[in-house]
């Protein structure tokens, strides 16, 4: 008897096409575009964080053919809500003109930095759109080793826990999307990576860890000419390859809850709690872990600039279609009626259903899919193998948040990751989804692109 196919129930979709007749027409649309970054770092500081390691901002690049226009967002920060989401995009709409299902926006997921109001994220795309100029893109893409599959079993314990598992899968894809002016003068540079954001977490300091720290070192790499936005690739299951969280600062921090009489290598809580600051050893670790961001975000800023100077100006495109769609996808959902962050099986009750946006923006023959919440590597990797679109990148945590918590791939379940036990997704529902989702959008957009005589 074959598998049974899992019922995925589709709620809404839309799909925006550039309101022009000429979309039948074999026509380029001029390309425009332009962006800005503001600083968003806040005048006071949450309680949590104990100062400030770096500056965190908000960035945009808008893009406009003569008759629509895109917004790609990234702003520095853990994470941006369904409501300012839905704020932002409505604002964008009403006065910039821009349809909200043509806006990309996601957090750099730094787990070090809370900000981002929706005034300061509609002025960033406002001064982006006032920037316009006429332009032209290019797509490519490299590699980079700074990630690594986070899910392992602990020599000790013979349980699952976090660390850093070399021989999981891994996508170490960095896609580079430059744009230029029409005279080879930089705009702005968006690139994607799938890695989580978590270097200084334990460091109680407000800092865009390594992401933030990449974009500030390609802009001033062109003098500040260029606006590089951090696109955050599926990170569900991916760490950076060097994260002293899961290593010596562990050890020591469940030493110290132990010798207090708590034991807490099941439930290790964030940031930097339980740590004795003014130890020389942990202030050494912490110092050290400063220190990575920057090694981590100059090495991905360098891989993003080798990608940009094998762009030939005549292979870029100067011109073409904008167009997207959005859907949200449902499927069935559970509760943990239990706790334990790793290592121990997880017992559940049916929960409310999942509900999760996806979002698709194609700017001539790129497409930007993405999902609201935090998936796995596999995902992405699969929806990039099967794209009929050879230039196809895909952003987590895009547009808003759903309440799925982690989204692992079908064979992940059984795992007993904490990513798999806090996950809200039921078994075999979530990665077909998503991935069928996407590729069905993208066959609605290339469809709408026929012209009508061609169909009969």
């Amino acid at each position: 008897m074959g598998m049974r196919i899992p019922q995925i129930i589709v709620l809404t979709m839309l799909v925006i096409m550039p309101s022009y007749g000429a979309l039948a027409q074999d026509v380029p649309f001029s390309f425009r575009a332009g962006a800005a970054k503001i600083d968003i770092t806040p005048a006071q500081l949450p309680k949590n964080l104990e100062g400030i390691l770096d500056h965190i901002y908000a960035r945009a690049i808008v893009i406009d053919n003569g008759v629509t226009s895109a917004a790609l967002v990234s702003v520095d920060t853990g994470m941006l809500g369904e409501q300012l989401w839905r704020t932002v995009s409505q604002r964008v709409e009403k006065e910039l003109g821009i349809p909200a299902q043509n806006l990309i926006m996601n957090p750099t997921h730094t787990h070090s930095a809370f900000g981002g109001t929706a005034e300061q994220i509609f002025n960033v795309i406002k001064a982006a759109r006032e920037k316009l100029e006429p332009a032209r893109i290019g797509y490519g893409t490299g590699v980079s080793y700074i990630n690594v599959q986070r899910n392992i079993i602990d020599r000790k314990t013979n349980k699952w826990w976090e660390g850093a598992n070399y021989d999981g899968p891994s996508d170490k894809t960095v896609a580079v999307i430059k744009l230029e002016s029409l005279k080879g003068e930089p705009i702005a540079v968006y690139f994607n990576y799938a890695c989580h954001a978590v270097v200084t977490g334990n460091t109680d300091m407000l800092s865009g860890d390594f992401p933030g720290e990449a974009e500030r070192y390609i802009e001033d790499s062109f003098d500040d000419k260029i606006v590089a936005l951090f696109s955050t690739g599926a990170q569900g299951d991916q760490n950076p390859l060097y994260f002293q969280q899961t290593f010596d600062l562990r050890d020591i921090r469940i030493k110290d809850y132990a010798a207090r009489g708590e034991d807490i290598s099941n439930a290790m809580p964030p940031g930097g709690q339980g740590l004795n600051k003014k130890d020389p050893t942990v202030r050494k670790l912490l110092d050290q872990q400063k220190m990575m961001i920057k090694s981590m975000g100059q090495f991905l800023g360098e891989e993003v600039k080798r990608v940009m100077r094998e762009m030939e100006p005549n292979r870029m495109a100067t011109g073409g279609r904008i167009s997207a769609v959005q859907k949200m996808i449902t499927f069935p959902g559970r509760d943990r009626i239990d706790q334990g962050r790793a290592g121990v099986e997880g017992r559940y009750k049916d929960g409310a259903d999942v509900n999760l946006r996806l979002s698709l923006l194609m700017i001539d023959d790129i497409a930007i899919g993405g999902c609201n919440a935090e998936i796995y590597n596999m995902i992405a990797v699969r929806f990039k193998r099967e794209s009929p679109v050879g230039r196809s990148i895909f952003v987590s945590m895009a547009n808003g948040s759903g309440n799925s918590g982690y989204v692992p791939t079908d064979s992940a379940f059984g795992q007993q990751t904490f990513e798999v036990l806090s996950s809200r997704c039921k078994p075999g529902y979530a990665e077909s989804a998503i991935v069928n989702g996407l590729l069905d959008m993208i066959a609605e957009l290339r469809l709408a692109q026929i012209p009508q005589i061609n169909r009969h």
